[in-house]
């Protein structure tokens, strides 16, 4: 039996592209997989679950989701065969109690942005997978405050992987030419990197929406909420590190954050 503590993650997923090239965050990615303690189960929270109440997958062999437009055929033949967990399923239930979490068993399954990074971290697709909804009903604090009854699965072998991006505006995104940050994309990344470590009350990155440039970063809230998962987990002393970073297209932020 091993005592350590996994990580939790927070990656920017990006692009569903990733999926099919390399660059320097599937690199990553894929450096993760190779060097983290390899995990009995993943707890998957992504912002492409993002639903009225909480829910979980209970199945035992979640379908990959293919939600998304416009790519090439290769992008929607890729499968993700990674079993379910009903077991951590119903952890996840327990620890949350007493917050009513849905088991599913037959709806969702692993959408792009969970699966789109562990194709690359465990491309075996061996390790059981679950996916955890995002309630998009409720405050940011609400997420925060999951991520911390949530903390208890880093010492039961669970990794906590939580997929969106910190700026997400796709609205605005430049496809070519100058495609260098937007100010206001830079300073919210920034701010969201400089304020990790916060110790204290009225966390800034809980509060996110205080900062000047979080409305135009972040249009609706879904791509940002997975990171409060894992900042909630933290356990104040941990190291905080950043696996990848950078601004693409102008207004996709690459953060990456890794806790422990």
């Amino acid at each position: 039996m091993t005592t350590s503590r996994m990580p939790a993650l927070f990656l920017g997923h990006g692009s569903p592209m990733n999926v099919l090239e390399e660059n320097s965050y599937t690199q990553a990615w894929r450096a993760l997989g190779q060097s983290l303690p390899r995990p009995k189960a993943i707890l998957a929270i992504s912002a492409h679950w993002y639903t009225r109440g909480t829910a979980v997958t209970a199945m035992e062999k979640p379908r990959t989701i293919h939600d998304f437009g416009g790519f090439p055929q290769a992008l929607f033949d890729t499968q993700y065969p990674a079993p379910g967990s009903p077991a951590l399923a119903a952890r996840v239930q327990q620890l949350l109690s007493p917050i009513p979490v849905t088991a599913d068993k037959t709806e969702w399954g692993l959408d792009h942005g969970s699966w789109g990074v562990l194709i690359k971290m465990y491309p075996e697709a061996d390790i059981p997978v679950v996916q955890l909804s995002i309630d998009g009903t409720q405050p940011a604090e609400y997420h925060y405050q999951l991520g911390q009854k949530l903390a208890a699965l880093r010492d039961e072998g669970v990794l906590i992987v939580a997929s969106g991006n910190v700026v997400h505006n796709l609205r605005m995104v430049k496809w070519q030419g100058d495609t260098a940050a937007y100010p206001w994309a830079e300073s919210f990344n920034n701010y969201v990197r400089d304020n990790l470590d916060y110790k204290g009350d009225h966390h800034p990155l809980v509060n996110f929406m205080e900062h000047e440039g979080a409305a135009l970063s972040n249009p609706s809230p879904e791509h940002y909420l997975p990171l409060l998962y894992v900042l909630g987990s933290w356990n104040g002393e941990e190291p905080i590190t950043l696996p990848t970073d950078g601004i693409e297209m102008a207004s996709l932020s690459m953060l990456s954050v890794r806790v422990g």
